[in-house]
This record gives structure tokens, sequence and C-alpha cells, in this order.
């Protein structure tokens, strides 16, 4: 496959280019400053271009006879809004290339466990603190813009668990829809590299076409 990353010199895009590399596929990683790119350490086999997400027309350009665009951005703190704009000119960048897109997101629109889809993760401070509420709520708003995109673009969302960081691939995870995965003692975690994991056997094998699914141990 062809696959383009948008975030790719970020915590996740990066682990999305090295893992999409590693299953033989083509990959060009955009970055909005190349200096900044190439000091993430991306790897030599990437094609790496600069581009922004925000900006429809270099959506569509670089997504352009590619088979998946991979949104992985995530605005700095006190910018959350950008955002659904974002998210929104990548929906429509990727339609005018017709290709599919799976975007990353965040876990704040699925449900806590044990509430029948009643209280989302977003409004939980057990699970999103004061402090993480911006950029929560910006990414239920997020999964948002996608469902209103409908059947006019191919896109997937993936919601993290509520731990994400970096660690260990091991190649195993569950998988969910609507409700944060826990596990036996209440933990909601999986490793970054596990999720690039999850989210390059989806492109390879489409199980979740414009829905949203979720990944954890």
């Amino acid at each position: 496959m062809r696959v383009t990353v948008f975030g790719a010199a970020g915590n996740v895009g990066r682990r999305v280019v090295a893992e999409a590399l590693a299953r033989g596929h083509h990959v060009t990683a955009v970055v909005r400053d190349l200096a900044r790119g190439r000091a993430a350490g991306l790897p030599e086999a990437a094609e790496i271009r600069v581009g922004d997400a925000g900006v429809v027309e270099e959506v569509a350009a670089l997504s352009a006879g590619q088979d998946v665009v991979v949104g992985a951005t995530r605005p700095a703190p006190g910018q959350e809004g950008q955002l659904v704009p974002m998210a929104e000119a990548l929906l429509a960048g990727v339609a005018d290339a017709d290709a599919r897109l799976l975007l990353v997101g965040g876990a704040g629109g699925l449900s806590v466990p044990g509430t029948d889809g009643r209280v989302l993760v977003v409004d939980d401070p057990a699970y999103v603190p004061e402090a993480w509420r911006p950029i929560a709520v910006a990414c239920v708003e997020q999964l948002a813009a996608c469902r209103a995109a409908g059947a006019a673009v191919d896109w997937t969302y993936l919601s993290p668990p509520a731990q994400l960081e970096p660690g260990e691939r091991t190649g195993a995870y569950r998988l969910g829809r609507d409700e944060l995965l826990v596990d036996a003692e209440g933990a909601s975690a999986v490793s970054m590299e596990d999720l690039a994991v999850a989210l390059l056997d989806e492109a390879e094998r489409p199980a979740h076409r414009r829905a949203r699914f979720t990944v954890a141990y």
C-alpha cells in the first residue's frame, strides 16, 4: 500500500511510519517543518514531505494516488480549537483524492464502562482531569466531524484507551467500539507502538469503515 501520514514527527505518527515501513508499505511522512521532521528521527526509507493538515488543497495533493491517509496530528496546549478544522480539512482533502482516512483521535467520546453509554469519558474526572478537558472536548467534536461527513468520505476513527504512552510493541491488543476498554484491574492502556499495530491492521484489513473503534490490552 501507499500510505501518507500527517503528523509524522509526533509520538504516534513516528510509530505509525515505522510500523508501515516494517510491513513493506511505501510511506510519505508529512511534517510542518522539514528540520523538525528530520530531527524526529524518521526512517530514511520514508519519503518526507512538508505539508499542513489544516489546508484542504495540501491534504488533497499529498493524498493523491495514496491508498490510506493517516491523521496523527495533535495541537499544542492552548490550541485545541485547531483540532476540528484540521479534521474537516483532512476529510475534505482525502475525499478529493479518493483515498481512505484513518484518524487517530481521543478517548473522550468513549462511554465509561458500567454506565450503559450514559456517561462519556470526557465527563468523568477519574479519567479526564480538568487540565486535560480542552483536548478531550476537542476530540469529541473531532469524531462528530467525521460522523457528519457520512458516506461522502471513507473514514475510520481510532480512539485510544485512557492511557497511551511509549512502550513496547507486543502485537497484542483487544478491540472495542464505543466503550472504554479496561482490564480486570480497571486499567485502560496500550502502548503507542501497539496502537500503531492496530491502526495498520485496520488499514490492511478494513473492519471499521465509517465508524469508530478502540483498542487496549
